[in-house]
């Protein structure tokens, strides 16, 4: 959790992963942000950030995006400008998925892939999926806001082995005890 007595005001998901061997189909990736409101933090997302579009607002966006892992270092970033949400969104989901076109893919399958959580230059979670190696999609992180309206940082890291529309729906559910 951020002990800043701010909160996080704007965060950054960086996504890296190694492309596919030659002559197989691409590895695809995307980070996918939900959001929830105030009277269903649980509920249906308000509505869904992935790579072909933007909150209605501005403050969730895709600066970065790629659909083979090319390039260098972390290849698909997305800006979460949190202070700027709406103070009718309480709780916001983001998490990683798996494009399954070619046929079944966990990110045990993959190499060199991995997730960076930053707020400015303090970095708060990085992670190289090794927990939920048999997965196909996953959650990484929960921003919920405090009593004063400040945005903390909860990781959560939880597997699921769903297609990225699916996921979308799931992502956001109350852990199973």
């Amino acid at each position: 959790m951020s002990s800043d007595s701010q909160g996080v005001r704007k965060a950054e998901v960086r996504l890296k992963w190694d492309p596919s061997p030659l002559h197989q189909p691409p590895h695809h990736l995307d980070i996918i942000t939900t959001t929830y409101s105030t009277d269903a933090p649980y509920g249906r997302p308000v509505y869904v950030v992935h790579f072909d579009s933007r909150s209605p607002d501005g403050t969730i966006n895709m600066s970065r995006h790629s659909q083979t892992g090319q390039g260098f270092g972390y290849v698909e970033v997305m800006t979460l400008e949190l202070d700027r949400l709406a103070s009718s969104i309480a709780r916001v989901v983001v998490g990683v998925a798996i494009h399954q076109n070619s046929g079944p893919k966990t990110f045990g399958e993959l190499s060199n892939a991995g997730v960076l959580v930053v707020d400015g230059y303090k970095e708060l979670l990085k992670d190289d999926f090794a927990q939920v190696s048999g997965s196909t999609a996953l959650t990484v992180a929960e921003f919920t806001r405090d009593a004063s309206g400040a945005w903390e940082f909860h990781e959560m890291l939880r597997g699921f082995d769903s297609d990225p529309v699916i996921f979308t729906s799931e992502m956001g559910c109350a852990p199973q005890p």
